[in-house]
């Protein structure tokens, strides 16, 4: 099974976790969003995506919230060089809890290397930096070519870039990773505004999301729901009735 897999979990969902902490391998439950387009997936040269916090955590536990593409190089399917991930984190090691994350892993399972970030870090990570973001604030995050490999900002500030192959990216997505108690308070945060530029440099949207959710056998949260807010976004919310079943199909126009 591939990191991708991995990460995303099965689609299906035996029993129920509404309880205590998630028993997956990194003690944390996510919920995912599969981009969906209008026939095959462009060709993309760059991917962004609008994360808003609806309600921020209150609780001192890392809440993870990101847009991810693999790393495609060759005709279609293409080769895969791995995957990388950006988004906004709470954090308590960090200033104010709030930082920001762009790293990945290659095909060989192993961490990506990259460029030193212009921005500091209070835990000395390469990956996660320090990044006073606001609640109930729309944050830009975009993921693009680089001067050395792929590069990921926010709001149009620079993170860093991932040394990694690849000329093109596919298999995008936007998730939320919750390393909280299932039955902590519940958190929300919105997905708006979904594109990509492909290589002639056109702006392409997908038409849809599809749902995935860490199955409780995987470790995850039975209480996690992705709802459509009617307004063309995407609201994943944690300890909450799950209304949207997997793989269900949300329409973004």
């Amino acid at each position: 099974m591939g990191w991708l897999e991995r990460l995303a979990g099965r689609v299906g969902s035996v029993g129920q976790r509404t309880s205590g902490r998630p028993t997956s391998s990194n003690r944390a439950s996510s919920s995912h969003l599969a981009w969906v387009w209008d026939g095959p997936e462009p060709d993309l040269v760059a991917v962004a995506a609008t994360l808003t916090v609806v309600e921020p955590p209150s609780v001192d536990a890392l809440h993870f919230w990101a847009l991810q593409a693999s790393f495609l190089e060759g005709p279609a399917p293409g080769r895969r060089h791995g995957g990388g991930h950006t988004g906004l984190q709470w954090h308590p090691g960090h200033p104010g809890g709030t930082a920001v994350n762009w790293g990945g892993y290659g095909a060989d399972g192993r961490e990506l290397d990259g460029t030193t970030s212009p921005l500091p870090s209070a835990t000395g990570n390469a990956n996660t930096r320090d990044l006073a973001w606001a609640p109930g604030r729309p944050h830009r995050l975009a993921i693009h070519r680089g001067r050395e490999g792929w590069a990921a900002s926010v709001d149009g500030t620079p993170i860093r870039e991932l040394h990694v192959g690849g000329d093109r990216l596919g298999s995008v997505l936007v998730w939320s990773e919750v390393f909280a108690r299932c039955d902590d308070p519940s958190s929300a945060v919105r997905w708006s505004d979904l594109e990509g530029t492909t290589r002639g440099g056109a702006t392409v949207r997908p038409v849809a999301v599809a749902t995935r959710y860490q199955s409780v056998p995987d470790g995850g949260c039975s209480n996690t729901s992705s709802d459509a807010d009617g307004t063309g976004g995407v609201v994943q919310r944690t300890n909450v009735g799950r209304t949207t079943r997997p793989g269900t199909r949300l329409p973004l126009r």
